[in-house]
């Protein structure tokens, strides 16, 4: 990582702990088609979004130099993960072959935290209305 940082408490002069959460977000370009549509649905169509993927970080600033984390520390996390993405067709990507947002954040999640375990949330917006947060937590998925 490109600064020694510590995600930690802080009270800044004095004050009560503080707890904040920042984020950095991107933007990839990528095509994909949902395979799980109904039939006719428009999404079953082979078609691309502007995405926009934020990483946040949850903490407390830290006393010495103010800051949680430093933001080129997210971009450096997520920059493998944006080579595999930016202008790609998500479903040829191994393990997005349903690739809604929801399974786009999981993977980003599943891709980024094991390098990264700062990372406390993940939002992808497809479009400038809709998107989904995914937190990290286990999901059972129904049959």
């Amino acid at each position: 990582m490109a600064t020694n940082h510590k995600v930690g408490s802080s009270n800044l002069s004095g004050r009560a702990k503080i707890i904040m959460e920042i984020y950095k977000e991107f933007s990839i370009e990528a095509a994909h088609s949902l395979p799980n549509v109904p039939k006719g649905h428009k999404c079953a169509r082979l078609h691309g979004h502007s995405f926009k993927i934020r990483l946040y970080v949850e903490g407390a600033p830290n006393e010495e130099n103010g800051w949680i984390i430093d933001y080129a520390d997210i971009t450096q996390a997520f920059e493998s993960s944006r080579k595999i993405l930016d202008h790609s067709h998500l479903n040829e990507i191994e393990g997005l072959d349903n690739p809604t947002s929801e399974n786009l954040a999981i993977w980003v999640w599943e891709h980024t935290i094991s390098d990264f375990p700062e990372l406390s949330k993940i939002e992808v917006k497809e479009t400038c209305t809709s998107g989904c947060i995914y937190q990290g937590e286990s999901i059972s998925f129904k049959e």
